[in-house]
C-alpha cells in the first residue's frame, strides 16, 4: 500500500522534472543575455558596469507591467487546456487577449524607458553615469515587445507540454549575442565602438530573432500549427482581455514590487559609491543565474497545477504545487552552500584585475553573496510558491503579500542597518533577505490554504487530471 499511494508523487515529480527543465534551461538562456552584456561591458570598466546596471535595474522594473500581463497567458491556457472541450479556439483566444495587453501597456513603457536620464538624475543618480545608463536603454528597450510575447507564447507551450521549442531560440540568441557584442560594444569590420549602446543594440536584436525563430518552429511542428496561435490577432476579445488584465496586473504588481525594491537597493548603492553599484550587481547577477531554477519551476508549477484545475482534480493540483515547493527548496539549498564557501572566487569571475578598484568591489562583493547565500532558499521557496498559486489563478493576495515582505518589512530594515547602523551595503542586503523570507513563509501558508481547501472555485467532486 505504501508503495501505491507513493506512486503518484513519484509520477509527478517525474512529470514535473520533465516540464521544467526546459523552462529552467530557457531561464537561463534568456538571463545569460544580460549576463553577456555584463561581462563584455564590465572590462570597459567600473563606470560603465554601474551605468548599466542602474539602466537595466530601471528597465526591468519598467518592463514588469507588460512582462505580467504576457505571464498571464500562462494560467489562462493551461486550465482552458485542463478543461478539454473546445481548447484549441480557446488557448488562440488566451493568448490573444494577453497579446493585445501587453501591447496596450508597452506605449506608455517606451514612454518611461526614453526618459531613463532623466528618471535616474531625479532619483539622485552621477549625471555620467545616468546619461550612460540612459543611452544603454535607449538602445535596449526596441526589443521589449518581442521578449514579451515570447514570454506569452511560451507560457501556451508549457501548457501543451511542449517547452523546448522555446529553449531551442532562447539558446540560439546567447549564442547570437556572443559575437553580436563583441562587434558593436568593440567595434570592428568598418564599425566604431558603440560601448553601453552597442550592448543594448545586441540584445534588443536577439529579442526580435528569438521572437520570429519561435514562431518559425511552431508554424513548423504538426501538432502546434493547428492552433494558428497568432490567427486573427487583430480582433479584440473583450471577455478574454478582461480576464488577461484581472490575472496579469496582480502579476505585473507583485514583479514591480520585487524589481522595484531591488531597483532601489541599486539606486541606495549608487548613493555610496560606483565601487558599491559594481559590487551589488556582481552578487545580483550570480544570485539572479540560480535563481532561474525555481522560476523555471514555478512555471512549470503554474502549467501543472492549472492543467489538474481545469480539469477539477484539486488533489492533482495539490500534489503538483508541493512537488515543485520541495524541488525549489532542495535545490536553492545546495546553491547557499556554494555561494557562502566560494563567494571570493565567483566576484572575481566578473572583474579584470588590472582595473582601478577591482579588488575592493571583489571584496564586497563576497560579501554580499555571503548574503544571497543565505536567502537562496526563501528566494526559491517564494518563487514556485507563486507559480502555483498563479496556476489557480490567484494573484493578487501574492501581490499584497509582496508588497508588505519588500516594502514594509524588508526595504526598512535594510536602509536602517545600512545608515544609522553603519552596515552600509551589507545592512541593505541583509534586509532584503528578512523581506524574502517573510514572503516566502506567507506565500506558502497562502498555498496550502488554497491547496487544502480547493483553490478557488467551489468544492465539487474530484475526478482524475488525464493524462
Amino acid at each position: 500500500m505504501a508503495r501505491a499511494g507513493n506512486a503518484p508523487w513519484r509520477a509527478e515529480v517525474r512529470a514535473m522534472l520533465a516540464l521544467a527543465w526546459p523552462l529552467v534551461l530557457t531561464n537561463l538562456s534568456q538571463f545569460a543575455l544580460t549576463l553577456t552584456d555584463t561581462l563584455f561591458v564590465g572590462h570597459l570598466g567600473t563606470e560603465a558596469l554601474a551605468a548599466v546596471t542602474l539602466g537595466s535595474n530601471l528597465y526591468f522594473a519598467t518592463l514588469a507591467p507588460c512582462f505580467g500581463l504576457a505571464m498571464a497567458a500562462a494560467p489562462m491556457t493551461a486550465q482552458t487546456r485542463g478543461r478539454g472541450r473546445g481548447f484549441v479556439r480557446g488557448m488562440r483566444r488566451d493568448v490573444r487577449a494577453s497579446i493585445w495587453a501587453l501591447a496596450i501597456a508597452t506605449l506608455p513603457t517606451w514612454l518611461l524607458l526614453w526618459h531613463t536620464d532623466a528618471l535616474l538624475l531625479l532619483l539622485g543618480q552621477e549625471p555620467g553615469l545616468a546619461a550612460l545608463a540612459g543611452d544603454y536603454v535607449r538602445a535596449l528597450m526596441w526589443g521589449m515587445p518581442c521578449f514579451c510575447i515570447f514570454i506569452a507564447l511560451r507560457g501556451f507551450l508549457a501548457a501543451e507540454q511542449r517547452p523546448r521549442a522555446a529553449l531551442v531560440v532562447s539558446f540560439g540568441a546567447v549564442l547570437l549575442n556572443v559575437p553580436l557584442n563583441a562587434w558593436l560594444i568593440h567595434g570592428g569590420f568598418g564599425l566604431p565602438a558603440l560601448g553601453v549602446v552597442g550592448a543594448g543594440v545586441a540584445s534588443s536584436v536577439c529579442n526580435l530573432a528569438t521572437l520570429l525563430g519561435l514562431l518559425g518552429l511552431v508554424a513548423r511542428d504538426r501538432h502546434l500549427r493547428r492552433f494558428r496561435i497568432l490567427g486573427r490577432l487583430w480582433r479584440p476579445d473583450p471577455a478574454r482581455l478582461r480576464e488577461a488584465v484581472a490575472i496579469g496586473l496582480p502579476i505585473a504588481g507583485s514583479m514591480s514590487l520585487e524589481i522595484a525594491v531591488f531597483t532601489f537597493a541599486a539606486i541606495v548603492m549608487g548613493w555610496m559609491g560606483a565601487l558599491a553599484v559594481a559590487a551589488h550587481a556582481i552578487a545580483l547577477q550570480v544570485a539572479g543565474a540560480t535563481f532561474m531554477v525555481p522560476m523555471g519551476l514555478g512555471q512549470a508549477a503554474t502549467a501543472r497545477v492549472g492543467l489538474a484545475a481545469g480539469a477539477n482534480a484539486m488533489r492533482a493540483a495539490a500534489r503538483a504545487g508541493w512537488t515543485a515547493i520541495l524541488l525549489g527548496a532542495g535545490f536553492m539549498a545546495g546553491c547557499a552552500v556554494l555561494l557562502i564557501l566560494a563567494g571570493q572566487r565567483i566576484a572575481w569571475l566578473f572583474l579584470d584585475p588590472e582595473n582601478p578598484g577591482a579588488a575592493e568591489t571583489a571584496s564586497l562583493a563576497a560579501r554580499l553573496l555571503l548574503v544571497a547565500g543565505l536567502f537562496q532558499l526563501a528566494d526559491g521557496v517564494q518563487a514556485v510558491a507563486a507559480g502555483a498559486l498563479r496556476g489557480l489563478k490567484d494573484t493578487t493576495a501574492p501581490m499584497l503579500v509582496a508588497a508588505f515582505g519588500y516594502w514594509v518589512a524588508g526595504l526598512p530594515l535594510g536602509l536602517l542597518l545600512a545608515f544609522p547602523g553603519g552596515l552600509g551595503p551589507f545592512g541593505v542586503w541583509i534586509g532584503l533577505a528578512t523581506g524574502l523570507f517573510l514572503v516566502a513563509g506567507l506565500m506558502s501558508w497562502r498555498w496550502l490554504r488554497l491547496s487544502a481547501r480547493g483553490g478557488l472555485a467551489p468544492r465539487r467532486r474530484l475526478r482524475p487530471l488525464a493524462r
